[in-house]
C-alpha cells in the first residue's frame, strides 16, 4: 500500500516522502480500516520537526498522523463491537500511528462508529481535537453556567472545545485574532476576545476554569484570572507531578512560579494528555448527531497533497482542522 512516511527529522518537505509499504497486520483485538481521510495536527508537526523525539520515541521511517475516518475491512479474531463494512472513526494510539496510508490497523477500543450525519473529511477532523477537549474539560468538571475561558477559539481543540463547553451550559470566553473574531462568535462562544486589541485579563475576571492551549506565558497568566479554588487544565504547559511520574519522571517538581501561583489561588493545575478512547468518540458522536456540536474544517487536500496539508497546517494560519481525502 501507500503512505506517507516520516524519513528523517527536520523540515517538512525534507522529512516526508511516499513510499510502498506492507498492509498492517490485524491483531486479535484490532481492525483495518481502509482509511477514506486522515487529518493533521500540531502534534504531528512536532513529531516531524524532531521536538517530541524525548517524549514519544518512534523508528524511522515511520507512517504519520493518528486521527483517521474509514471503513472496517477485517476484525480481529476477540473483536465483537464492529463488522466489515462498519463506517468507523478514530484518534489511534501512539504504537498504531500512521493514518495517511491506505489502510491502519487500530484497536477497537479506541474505535468509535461515525457520526452518520457528516461526510468521512469531516469525522477525520474530530478525533484528536475533539477528545483533547472533552477530557480536558470534563476533568475539570465542567457543569451549567460555569465561567470557561478557552484560548484560541479558531483553531482545531478551541473551536470544538467552545461547542462542547457550551452544550454543557457554560459561559464561554475566547481569545482569537481579528480576522476570526465573527467566526469564533458564530461557534456559539459568549464573549469573544480579539487579543491583538484587547488584553484578556482586564476582561476575565473568577473563571472557574482556563484552559490552555497556549503554554509559556499563558499558563502562569491563567492564574491571574481563575477563581480561587479553580481549575487549569493546559495541554502544552509543564508536565504535573502525577502525570510526570506516569511518565516514568518519579522525582519531577513543577515548576516553582507555577506551583506558587497555584498555592496563591488554591487553584489546581493539570497537564492533559488525552488519550484515544472509543467510549468518548461516541459520546461525540452523539453530540455531532444530535447537532449540539459540527465540525470545523479548514482545507481538505488529496493524498498526493498530504506535504502541501503539512505546510499549511505549520503555517499556523488554519481555522478549524486540515483534512486529506485518502480515497
Amino acid at each position: 500500500m501507500i503512505a506517507l512516511q516520516l524519513i528523517k527529522y527536520g523540515e517538512i518537505k525534507d522529512g516526508l516522502a511516499f513510499s510502498e509499504v506492507d498492509k498492517p497486520t490485524v491483531q486479535v483485538k484490532d481492525v483495518l480500516i481502509e482509511v477514506k481521510a486522515a487529518a493533521i495536527n500540531p502534534i504531528d508537526k512536532s513529531i516531524i520537526l524532531g521536538n517530541l523525539k524525548g517524549l514519544l520515541p518512534i523508528s524511522l521511517p515511520s507512517i504519520v498522523a493518528y486521527d483517521v475516518s474509514g471503513t472496517v475491512v477485517e476484525t480481529g479474531d476477540e473483536v465483537s463491537d464492529f463488522k466489515i463494512g462498519d463506517l468507523v472513526y478514530s484518534r489511534v494510539p501512539q504504537e498504531q500511528m500512521g493514518t495517511i496510508a491506505e489502510y491502519v490497523a487500530v484497536s477497537s477500543i479506541a474505535v468509535s462508529k461515525k457520526p452518520g450525519n457528516i461526510t468521512f473529511e469531516e469525522a477525520a477532523g474530530l478525533p484528536l481535537a475533539g477528545l483533547t477537549a472533552l477530557q480536558s474539560l470534563e476533568y475539570a468538571g465542567i457543569k451549567e453556567n460555569d465561567k470557561v475561558l478557552i484560548h484560541a477559539g479558531s483553531g482545531g481543540v478551541g473551536s470544538f472545545a467552545i461547542q462542547y463547553a457550551k452544550s454543557k451550559g457554560a459561559y464561554v470566553y475566547t481569545t482569537t485574532s481579528t480576522n476570526n473574531v465573527n467566526w469564533v462568535k458564530e461557534l456559539g462562544a459568549d464573549s469573544v476576545i480579539d487579543y491583538k486589541t484587547e488584553d484578556y485579563k482586564a476582561i476575565v475576571k473568577d473563571a472557574d476554569i482556563v484552559f490552555d492551549t497556549l503554554g509559556q506565558n499563558y499558563t502562569l497568566d491563567a492564574f491571574k484570572v481563575v477563581k480561587q479554588g479553580g481549575k487549569v487544565v493546559s495541554v502544552v504547559g509543564p508536565l504535573d507531578e502525577r502525570t510526570a511520574e506516569s511518565f516514568g519522571i518519579p522525582d519531577y517538581k513543577l515548576p516553582e512560579e507555577l506551583a506558587q501561583l497555584s498555592r496563591d489561588k488554591n487553584a489546581e493545575y493539570k497537564f492533559i494528555f488525552m488519550h484515544p478512547n472509543g467510549t468518548h468518540l461516541n459520546e461525540i458522536k452523539s453530540l455531532i448527531e444530535d447537532e449540539k456540536i459540527k465540525p470545523i474544517i479548514d482545507k481538505v487536500y488529496s493524498f498526493s497533497q498530504s506535504i502541501e496539508a503539512f505546510t499549511h497546517l505549520a503555517s499556523g494560519r488554519a481555522k478549524g482542522k486540515v483534512v486529506i481525502k485518502i480515497n
